[in-house]
């Protein structure tokens, strides 16, 4: 199996924020992408989402590769090399897709999904072409975060997981492989290791929110988009860092349970921008312009790092 951008026909089941996005991704390599978007209002809306987001990437060349279709039966599916699955984050809505999928999707198309915690296999659970199922978790927004974890099932064939990378990688991605797919995968365990310590310690009464945002953002964190981890400890020295860790790792948070500070806000419905209130409170105007100022940080650091990224033909 071998994809070459230019001979993939990609089809993206869900035209929500991530699915667009991922659709986008693909496009800039130069796959022919069909969204399956069965809502008539969103799917209305994707061609002026497209044209905007293949402008903004330098690749409004590529726009006429993206169409849409409003159901899985109006797909040419002997046409398709590769399916995207975007739907919402529920086990039961996955599985139910897959099994579909399975009866639509040529024997040799690779079925993937952008699930970003449900395990693979479990998704793939009971089908008789699991060794096909792959996981392919892209980071929102997909079309400025590089990197796309690509995750190995119980069954899935090892050559499924090659050439989806080389092709992730032909889109200017940057492909991360993940051999187990345990929940969370890779970059969300560690996302959430973090914010476990760091809900602890507001809980705690240790530092507040605010604080603890400025830390990582103008602290260490602001390191991460020059090297990751591991390199960050060449850097410093491996028995900086060891001694470090005998001191601190005995007093870190390993509650399996959500923090306090994290659980009487969902408990309260105030989710965050959704809902106008989570940590912090919204208002349209705040929202607006806090988004306008993320998307504007994410572009700058991709252009710092760009040169650390795939060409794209």
């Amino acid at each position: 199996m071998l994809f070459t951008p230019a001979e993939t026909k990609v089809v993206i089941v869900g035209g929500g924020t991530m699915g667009a996005d991922v659709a986008a991704v693909c496009a800039r390599g130069g796959c022919a992408v069909q969204v399956v978007e069965p809502t008539t209002e969103r799917r209305a809306l994707l061609p002026d989402y497209f044209a905007n987001t293949m402008i903004d990437l330098g690749y409004e060349h590529r726009l006429h590769l993206l169409t849409t279709a409003g159901s899985l039966e109006e797909v040419d599916w002997p046409e398709v090399d590769l399916v995207i699955e975007c739907v919402p984050e529920r086990l039961d809505i996955k599985q139910e897709l897959f099994a579909k999928l399975e009866q639509y999707a040529k024997p040799e198309a690779v079925l993937a999904s952008n699930s970003t915690s449900f395990p693979i296999s479990d998704i793939a659970r009971g089908l008789k072409t699991s060794a096909r199922m792959i996981g392919l978790h892209f980071f929102m927004p997909a079309h400025l975060v590089p990197c796309v974890e690509v995750v190995y099932g119980e069954k899935t064939s090892p050559m499924v997981g090659e050439s989806l990378s080389r092709l992730m990688t032909a889109c200017g991605m940057v492909p991360v492989t993940v051999k187990k797919d345990l929940p969370g995968f890779l970059a969300n365990r560690l996302q959430h290791a973090l914010s476990r310590e760091a809900f602890a310690m507001v809980d705690a009464g240790i530092a507040s929110l605010e604080d603890i945002d400025k830390a990582v953002r103008f602290g260490f964190g602001f390191r991460y988009i020059a090297a990751g981890p591991a390199m960050q400890r060449d850097h410093a020295g491996l028995d900086v860092h060891g001694a470090g860790g005998a001191t601190i790792y005995p007093s870190l948070n390993n509650s399996p349970e959500i923090a306090k500070c994290l659980s009487d806000r969902i408990a309260s419905g105030k989710l965050g921008m959704k809902t106008g209130e989570g940590f912090y409170s919204w208002t349209a105007e705040t929202m607006k312009a806090e988004r306008e100022r993320y998307q504007d940080a994410l572009r700058a650091g991709l252009k710092i790092i760009q040169k650390d990224l795939p060409e794209i033909e």
